[in-house]
């Protein structure tokens, strides 16, 4: 039996996770993932979606961030 694992995500995290999940489901699709290198496209996934989400950060500004007008 699995043991439960409970995660309580910050939204930005949930955000990263989700965008890595689909990274790593288009490895998985183009027959790329292996079990000698499953951790490793799971960690450049998650690095890739780190990446994209802070420069989506420093290229779109919110509306609740503070203008420096």
């Amino acid at each position: 039996m699995i043991e439960e694992t409970f995660l309580r995500l910050q939204h930005s995290e949930s955000v990263v996770c989700e965008m890595a999940s689909r990274l790593l489901a288009a490895h998985i699709a183009s027959g790329q993932l292996t079990p000698d290198n499953e951790e490793e496209l799971i960690e450049r996934s998650i690095r890739l979606s780190i990446r994209i989400a802070q420069k989506a950060d420093r290229a779109i500004e919110s509306d609740d961030e503070n203008r420096a007008d």
